[in-house]
């Protein structure tokens, strides 16, 4: 038999299509596979603090579904979902985001990354516009990016997008005859820098969508985990009242993101044009994480879940604010979320953050470089910190090491 090793000699890059070379090199360079090492203090991922999946709860679950539906959960299913996890799931949106959907708006993805990937194949060609936040997220911008559009960068504030910046951007762009086809948001607790969209703004970016034309893609993978409930605002999706918002939800940051269960509520012709794309994609979401998961909702175990979540996370937001208050340097600005996972920090020096993380390595902690969240490169002294994985401890000492390699950059 025999027996495939990497010492290969043929360069398998020359097979490659065009598209398929491209997207290799922009992923490439935009990687998040950063060396977990347990000695090193990790403010890079994106991951859920573990200790808020509910193990007892899946495990019973588990056992019931196979015991209750047998081979079932282990077929071929629709491709849209199966009709017990989409009814809980209508269920559940409308008690928890006030989002009033049906059978017919609704479509299951593996994860929201999926639903990203599937809405840019349908709805982006080469060299159409798509406007993004700068920054926004990254997996996203990689999604878009393999369908080799122009884009639009927004600038945000404290208040998220700055929708008057978009609109002139608009303005412009009909001046010249052309227009946005699509704009992608992450409106509340954003990916990656933890700010919300106000209600004046989320208004204002509906009623620009309707006098420009384009379709808005909401993706709302924080919108249940908000700490500061009295500065809530409600999805752009609750308040569209002209079919323009292409709604990407998530249960990952509230139930686990190993079961990869995302989903897209939207116009009923979006949904049968998305239909085919996930098809193509992987036939259909797994059956038995979409009956787990229905049983999950059915029963409110995410619900009854949400507060201690929220609880605890807000506790390690407030660790870390209070950490970059005592030790980052003057002439930084950072965000202050109202919810979600991250906080970003512009230093506002004249240091790449890219080249200083292997730097942040070696001392032991380490970050996300912003680069790679603007679709242009720029934010080369921005970074992304997680503060949901590590533990409050290890947040006042990543801080610490993190704010010292810092300074030593300065200092050379």
């Amino acid at each position: 038999m025999k027996i495939f090793v990497d010492k290969v000699m043929i360069d398998y890059r020359r097979f490659r299509s065009k598209d398929g070379d491209y997207v290799a090199s922009i992923v490439a360079r935009y990687s998040l596979t950063f060396l977990e090492d347990r000695n090193v203090i990790s403010f890079a991922g994106g991951l859920p603090d573990p200790s808020t999946f509910p193990i007892d709860d899946l495990k019973r679950i588990a056992v019931e579904v196979l015991d209750s539906y047998g081979y079932d959960v282990l077929q071929y299913m629709p491709s849209r979902g199966i009709s017990m996890y989409i009814k809980e799931l209508i269920d559940f949106l409308y008690r928890v985001r006030g989002i009033k959907t049906s059978m017919d708006n609704v479509i299951v993805t593996t994860g929201s990354q999926q639903a990203i990937d599937i809405i840019a194949r349908m709805y982006l060609d080469e060299g159409s516009y798509i406007a993004v936040e700068e920054p926004t997220y990254i997996a996203a911008l990689n999604a878009f990016r393999a369908r080799r559009p122009r884009f639009i960068g927004i600038p945000i504030d404290d208040d998220g997008m700055k929708t008057d910046i978009l609109e002139e951007k608009l303005r412009e762009l009909r001046s010249k005859g052309e227009k946005v086809n699509l704009l992608y948001t992450v409106p509340t607790a954003q990916n990656p820098s933890g700010v919300t969209l106000s209600i004046d703004r989320r208004k204002h970016l509906l009623e620009l969508a309707e006098e420009y034309d384009f379709l808005i893609i909401e993706d709302d993978a924080y919108g249940l985990i908000i700490f500061d409930e009295d500065k809530y605002v409600p999805p752009l999706l609750s308040i569209d009242y002209s079919g323009r918002v292409i709604y990407v939800g998530s249960l990952s940051k509230v139930l686990t993101p190993g079961m990869r269960l995302g989903h897209i509520v939207a116009p009923r012709e979006i949904i049968e044009s998305l239909e085919p794309f996930k098809q193509i994609a992987d036939l259909h979401t797994p059956a038995f994480t979409q009956y787990i998961a229905a049983i999950v909702l059915r029963e409110g175990i995410v619900e009854r879940n949400i507060p201690r979540i929220k609880s605890i996370y807000r506790l390690k937001r407030d660790a870390m604010l209070k950490a970059i208050e005592e030790h980052i340097i003057e002439s930084a600005w950072w965000t202050k979320p109202i919810g979600g996972m991250f906080i970003w920090i512009k230093l506002n020096v004249e240091i790449d953050t890219e080249k200083l993380l292997q730097k942040a390595f070696s001392r032991g902690v380490i970050y996300v470089p912003g680069k790679g969240f603007y679709h242009n490169e720029n934010g080369f002294d921005t970074m992304r910190l997680n503060f949901t994985y590590p533990t409050i401890t290890e947040i006042g000492i990543g801080i610490e090491k993190l704010s010292k390699v810092i300074i030593e950059e300065i200092n050379q």
